[in-house]
């Protein structure tokens, strides 16, 4: 790349505010403007895997991943069939992300015990590790059993396996037994607290997913921000998160929601914390604050766009684009 300096620039697929029934057209235009990178999501939206066979069937070269197949809401044996379909599809072009997600998603809205989720994770990445080389399973581990399973397709090359994560054990699971991590929640110069920990065992890839509100009205962007933090950072496992990092000026603002005040909670995010954790401003002011996550030891930093009132998000990823 050149305007950029990194290697790798990515950005969030499906966009938020386009029908699905626009977004070959998307992916097509952002392979095209130089996006090295498209990564889908699971959450509240689409799916994490559709999306990227949309893309896939419309791109030639863009690298595609998602970031993150929850490892509790699939079986281990169909999250390996759908993983190597796609990757079968795009030779070397897919990445699997796997992640503990939450228990809202697993247990409230799909009726999963979400039980052990770091044994979960490191389960799944040693089954599909197995599974992905072909071979027949056939394993009792901690947390589930595979009997007799062979993949009928199996990729070749297989694909790259990251982990989510936030500090700690997760973290160490990443570097230990996945390709490397992926992250999010955390500011450029947070990454430098985290990667050491994943690339403790040698070099690893590390993702970044990063919240950009694509304006350059700075209250704009700050009111926006202060929601969408509160919504999040007050979830235990991203306040412990945060706390682990030294985010001591959120502190009023946990106070503040736990005790039911959440128009004064939102008021008592300061500005900065906004500016650190939401990439906004003019075109190059957000590619320049992308580029000091690469330079903290990012490999990938992936964009997800904010939806902002009067925004086109295809001309924003036009303006974000590499030059």
């Amino acid at each position: 790349m050149q305007e950029t300096g990194v290697d790798r620039w990515g950005m969030t697929i499906p966009l938020d505010g386009l029908s699905l029934s626009e977004q070959p057209e998307v992916c097509r235009e952002l392979e095209g403007l130089g996006y090295t990178d498209l990564w889908s999501a699971e959450g509240m939206q689409a799916d994490g895997f559709t999306p990227l066979a949309v893309a896939a069937a419309v791109t030639t070269h863009v690298h595609l991943g998602i970031a993150i197949a929850p490892s509790f809401t699939r079986g281990p044996a169909l999250l390996a069939q759908t993983a190597a379909t796609l990757a079968a599809t795009v030779p070397g072009r897919f990445t699997l992300g796997i992640g503990s997600s939450s228990n809202v998603i697993v247990e409230k809205w799909n009726s999963i015990p979400f039980e052990k989720p770091l044994s979960r994770n490191r389960d799944l990445l040693r089954f599909l590790g197995a599974a992905f080389a072909g071979e027949r399973v056939e394993q009792s581990y901690d947390t589930f059993s595979v009997e007799g399973f062979r993949l009928g397709i199996v990729p070749d090359p297989a694909p790259r396996v990251l982990l989510a994560g936030l500090r700690g054990k997760m973290l160490s699971l990443a570097g230990e037994e996945a390709d490397g991590a992926i992250i999010n929640w955390l500011s450029a110069e947070d990454v430098e607290k985290v990667t050491p920990i994943v690339g403790a065992h040698g070099p690893r890839e590390v993702v970044a997913r990063v919240v950009v509100a694509p304006t350059a009205d700075a209250d704009l962007a700050r009111a926006l921000g202060r929601r969408l933090i509160t919504t999040y950072l007050n979830v235990p496992v991203y306040r412990d998160f945060h706390r682990w990092l030294g985010r001591d000026d959120l502190e009023p603002m946990w106070r503040l929601w736990e005790e039911g005040d959440r128009k004064a909670a939102l008021a008592a995010v300061p500005d900065h914390v906004v500016d650190d954790l939401v990439v906004h401003g003019r075109p190059e002011e957000m590619r320049e604050h992308l580029r000091r996550f690469v330079a903290h030891g990012v490999t990938t930093p992936v964009a997800m766009l904010m939806p902002v009132p009067g925004t086109d998000p295809r001309q924003v990823c036009r303006d974000l684009a590499p030059r």
